[in-house]
């Protein structure tokens, strides 16, 4: 009665999938995305090590078996049963990996720097819907694992060595980049039809220009250095420290504008100091020194001026993030930005706002809030 009541679900299950063929993969890629959005929380938690992990060597070893399942390898076995399943399982991991990326940078306030992976995601979600074979397209399938390989390791890495670096991330990805080939060339040699496929010096040549197209922009600075992340970042009219706690006194902005805390347009009285406070998520027993770097957009020469730079340290482990401020006093008008940078002067956010000296105008929305 177990076994026809299992094999009833199954076939409903294969019957469905079947049925709607042309939508499941991507539903299943975005259920793992899901997922993941609605378990993960930091990238240091026991849990979420695990299920990352658990993730990545589940799709490792799901390809494997999908792509040696058409030359008849898993014939009369149990593997055979589920063999409708491995490209549905492949989406699932791939949408539960993708989401981790998301998640731990949705916290940073700069998504300048997060929106390349987001724009890579809706690329690869294109790709999967208007691509006939979908992810039996073998040039996609080895493409997407990589760039998903590649940001598990560099998230992986650091939290278990505590320690980043831009040698951390170069390690990083040629320990990603090296395990893809190893994993491509198993599967080479294994799978006749996979042979038939592809052409071995095209698809390592695709995966190599990834690798190093993601350097481009990490050393371009147009994503993150991972794993940090800016959590806040908001320029204030005082800040003090009282019990452990920073509270922070600052202009809000409109209503609507939802994605900045503080006004752009700061009112200053003479002599008055600026401060810019900032808290920076870092996984448990990670240190790493940062620094403001506040610049004035001189109109005269139409460029950004370095005016100072002024350090301190973090070490991670606090969920709000690390926190600490800087200050100047009797800022010149006009534009200015402060840029939150690691020692080897990695953008993690950028702080912008105008400043407006006046003895008459008087700020606007002004709250305190404790951080």
């Amino acid at each position: 009665m177990k076994r026809s009541l299992v094999q009833f679900r199954n076939s409903r299950l294969r019957g469905f999938i079947r049925k709607h063929e042309k939508y499941v993969p991507i539903l299943f890629f975005i259920g793992g995305f899901i997922f993941d959005t609605l378990t993960l929380g930091r990238i240091d938690r026991l849990y979420d090590l695990s299920v990352l992990c658990l993730h990545m060597t589940s799709l490792t070893i799901t390809l494997y078996l999908y792509n040696l399942a058409d030359d008849g390898k898993w014939n009369n076995t149990l593997l055979e049963r589920f063999r409708e399943y491995y490209p549905l399982a492949i989406q699932f991991f791939f949408g539960g990996l993708s989401s981790a990326y998301v998640i731990y940078y949705s916290r940073s306030v700069s998504m300048s720097k997060t929106v390349f992976f987001l724009i890579i995601l809706l690329v690869l979600l294109f790709a999967n819907e208007i691509l006939k074979k979908r992810i039996s397209n073998k040039y996609l399938q080895f493409s997407v694992y990589f760039f998903i390989s590649f940001t598990f390791f560099t998230f992986m890495i650091p939290v278990l060595i505590k320690e980043m670096s831009p040698d951390i991330f170069i390690l990083s990805g040629l320990i990603s980049l090296i395990s893809t080939l190893a994993l491509i060339a198993i599967i080479y040699r294994a799978s006749p039809s996979t042979r038939s496929e592809i052409h071995l010096g095209k698809l390592m040549g695709i995966v190599i220009s990834i690798y190093l197209i993601i350097n481009l922009f990490y050393f371009f600075r147009l994503i993150p250095p991972v794993p940090l992340a800016l959590s806040n970042g908001i320029v204030a009219h005082q800040v003090k420290v009282e019990n452990n706690n920073y509270l922070v006194t600052y202009e809000t902005d409109e209503w609507y504008v939802f994605w900045r805390k503080h006004r752009l347009k700061f009112i200053q009285k003479p002599n008055e100091d600026v401060y810019v406070f900032s808290s920076i998520f870092a996984p448990t027993s990670l240190k790493k020194s940062v620094f403001h770097r506040w610049k004035w957009y001189n109109d005269a020469t139409q460029e950004w001026e370095i005016i100072e730079d002024i350090g301190y340290d973090i070490t991670g482990g606090r969920d709000g993030g690390y926190r600490g401020y800087t200050y100047k006093n009797n800022l010149v008008e006009g534009l200015w930005k402060v840029e939150v940078l690691t020692q080897e002067e990695l953008v993690l956010g950028i702080i912008d706002f105008e400043v407006i000296t006046s003895v008459t105008l008087q700020p606007k929305r002004l709250i305190q809030k404790i951080f």
